[in-house]
Formats: C-alpha cells, structure tokens, sequence
C-alpha cells in the first residue's frame, strides 16, 4: 500500500486542504486529521468517516479556539486530502484510533511541544467543563437503556489518562485527590511532566517485557481523541 508522509507542524490548512489519513478495519472506519490531535471520527466506511470528521469539524474548532490556535473547519469533506491509508486492526472495529502512522515517530522540537501542550489542556479543560455542566442532570440512555453515568465517564477517562501515560513510559501517580477537579488538576500536571520528560529522551523506548512504547506524536493523538470523544458524548446526552 502506497504511503505519503504526513506533516506535524499543523499547518496542513494552506489553500483551505486538511490532510487526513485513513484507519481501515474490517467493520469500522476512522478518519483521522493529521496535525491536528483529537480530530478523529468513524464510520461503516471512508466516506462516512471523511463525513462525520467534517461534521464534528465546528466542534473541534470550539477545542483549538479555546487552546489559542487558528483552525477553520472544513465546509465539507471536499477539504479533505488523504495522505495515507492505514490497516486497522481489533481496535479500530472495537472503536479506537489505534494504528500510530510512520510520521508519528518523528522528532518533536519544543515548538511542537508546546503545541501539544496548548492542545491537551484545552481538551482537559472542556472535559472538566462538560462533567461540571452535566451535574444534577440525567444523561440520556442509548437505545438498549445503556451508557455510563457521569461518575463512571469521569473515572473511566481519568483511568484511561494515567493508563496512557504509562504507554508513553511514564509512571503515574495514583489518581487519589478528593474530586473530579483535583485529579483532573493532578494528571494534567504529569501529563505535562512527561511529555517534556519525553522530548528530552528520558522516558524508556521499551517496556519491561519488550513492547514499544508510545510516541509522544501518537500519544497526544490518542490522549486528545479520547478526551474529547467522552466530551461530546456528555454534551450529546445531556442535550438529548
């Protein structure tokens, strides 16, 4: 399968193109914005993916704006330019980006960096803000009467967040403050300890028993995805 390499600079916007890459699994599609981490969304196939990537493209807008960034969303998938096609695997039929493009492991300079970091506060900060907006109030049931309650999407995303970290090399704290807040206060500050920890090649490139480790590139992709995913899911249950 042929590749094309992806840019990291996030300036994939220039003459109004976004570059995306594709994550094909054997039930499930994602359609992933290349330099701009979070921005990823699935489908039965590439062009309901590439669809519903340009439908949440004013939400995501509402992310960088809040991390200072200047990002235009897309008026439709024509925007669109796919740079890569990639093979999927379990995880993505199972719903997750899961498959780190070749750019992933390039060097991240402390432009990037900082980037990186704009980002991630700007998802932590919406997802403290939607469990804020959502208390008291009842989230709407899926069609078979399941989902998560509140507590569960906030334990559930700060477990995965020190879980993630431990996938970039890192060592997390225990998770332990009094409420939402104070651990979301707390992992952001590690977060921040071990991306820079990252950058300056301190974290291990292998696990105890062999497996690679996270690139920081794929790791703030990943990290933000999820974020934001549980996010607009608050928000969606609430407002229906």
């Amino acid at each position: 399968m042929e590749k094309q390499a992806i840019k990291g600079d996030g300036m994939s916007q220039q003459n109004n193109t976004i570059d995306v890459y594709i994550e094909t699994g054997e039930k499930k599609v994602f359609a992933v914005a290349a330099d701009w981490p979070g921005w990823s969304r699935s489908g039965s196939d590439e062009a309901s993916a590439l669809q519903a990537l340009a439908d949440y493209g004013p939400r995501y807008a509402q992310i960088m704006k809040r991390a200072g960034l200047d990002f235009s969303p897309p008026a439709g998938v024509e925007a669109f330019r796919v740079v890569e096609r990639l093979e999927g695997g379990s995880g993505t039929d199972f719903g997750v980006p899961g498959v780190a493009p070749p750019a992933d492991t390039q060097p991240v300079s402390e432009d990037d960096l900082r980037r990186f970091e704009l980002i991630m506060r700007a998802c932590w900060e919406a997802f403290a803000g939607a469990i804020a907006a959502a208390q008291g109030r009842e989230l709407r049931k899926g069609p078979r009467g399941g989902g998560r309650d509140l507590e569960k999407i906030a334990r559930h995303v700060l477990d995965a967040g020190r879980a993630y970290l431990k996938q970039l090399g890192w060592t997390p704290g225990p998770g332990d403050a009094p409420d939402v807040q104070a651990e979301i206060d707390l992992l952001r500050q590690e977060e921040v300890e071990a991306m820079a920890a990252k950058v300056r090649g301190e974290l291990p490139e292998q696990g105890p028993r062999g497996g690679a480790r996270w690139p920081l590139r794929y790791y703030v992709r990943r990290a933000a995805w999820h974020v934001l995913d549980h996010v607009w899911e608050i928000e969606d249950r609430v407002q229906g």
